[in-house]
């Protein structure tokens, strides 16, 4: 009898399992948590750099849903999920959705050792004591100009618009490749630049380095906050600008005294976009 009743015991429970198990099952699917997915991210070997950088991508709105469309792809130091890289991405996101800003694929470069890559070569004994070693941009430039930009025309669809933005070191490099390589990107945004590096000789041969380009077809957009020694060296700049920049270049100098060093990225950035990207007539990208 007791044998029977465990056998009946066991036949309900398999019952009520068949019926309510797959119920139970999506359930428990439900409840658990699944990531959030905004784009992808890949490391790659750089022998530029004799290291692994990681990459991350964000693809913009529309980019999945039209497989045979093509987008300009925006790069940006300082590009780690720990960095900068979500808040761009978040900048990028909803301008492209209200329509202020066209469609950018956007290529965040995680960093290394930031104070290496982000400079150049120095006299100033004080810049050399920021880091173990500084002075490295031109390495870094070649990593981005003959590794990563490659490896992004690969692996994506893009147009041949490039576009850069930095904000601090990141945009004392931005502002370093206009000079030296402006051929590299089409569009250039450095937002509080440490202009200051190397005694301001970046900024001391501006001069010269426009008159040497008479038909430089760029956009450089700069803005500063209220760090009184780069808000002084980014207006001496502009001021070279406008004594020195060609017709063919397009240039803005954004004075933000309202924020801070600390602050003003996201905004000064976002007023960046909407400026130098926005939608065109004519709908194209």
């Amino acid at each position: 009898m007791r044998g029977d009743r465990v056998i009946r015991l066991a036949l309900a429970a398999v019952i009520v399992w068949t019926l309510l198990g797959p119920r139970l099952g999506l359930a428990a699917a439900a409840d658990r948590a699944a990531p959030l997915v905004i784009g992808d991210t890949f490391t790659m070997d750089s022998k530029a750099l004799g290291e692994k950088r990681r990459i991350n991508v964000y693809l913009p709105p529309g980019y999945k849903e039209a497989p045979g469309s093509r987008v300009p792809v925006l790069y940006m130091p300082d590009g780690g999920m720990a960095e900068d890289f979500l808040h761009v991405a978040g900048l990028v996101q909803i301008s492209v959705t209200n329509g202020t800003m066209r469609p950018f694929l956007l290529v965040g470069i995680e960093n290394t050792q930031r104070r290496r890559d982000m400079t150049g070569p120095t006299e100033n004994e004080e810049d050399k004591k920021i880091a173990p070693r500084v002075g490295g941009s031109a390495a870094f430039r070649k990593f981005i100009r003959n590794e990563l930009m490659p490896a992004i025309r690969g692996r994506y669809r893009t147009t041949g618009e490039t576009a850069i933005v930095g904000e601090s070191l990141a945009g004392l490099f931005v502002v370093e490749i206009f000079f030296l390589e402006p051929d590299l990107f089409d569009t250039y945004v450095a937002i509080d630049p440490s202009l200051w590096w190397n005694n301001g000789k970046l900024v001391d041969g501006a001069a010269e380095q426009l008159r040497a380009r008479p038909k430089l077809e760029k956009t450089l957009y700069l803005a500063s906050s209220d760090e009184k020694v780069i808000a002084a060296v980014t207006q001496r700049l502009a001021g070279i600008l406008a004594a020195n920049a060609p017709p063919t270049l397009h240039w803005h100098y954004e004075s933000m005294p309202e924020e801070q060093h600390g602050t003003i990225y996201q905004p000064a950035a976002l007023k960046a976009f909407r400026s130098v990207f926005k939608p065109r007539a004519d709908g194209g990208r």
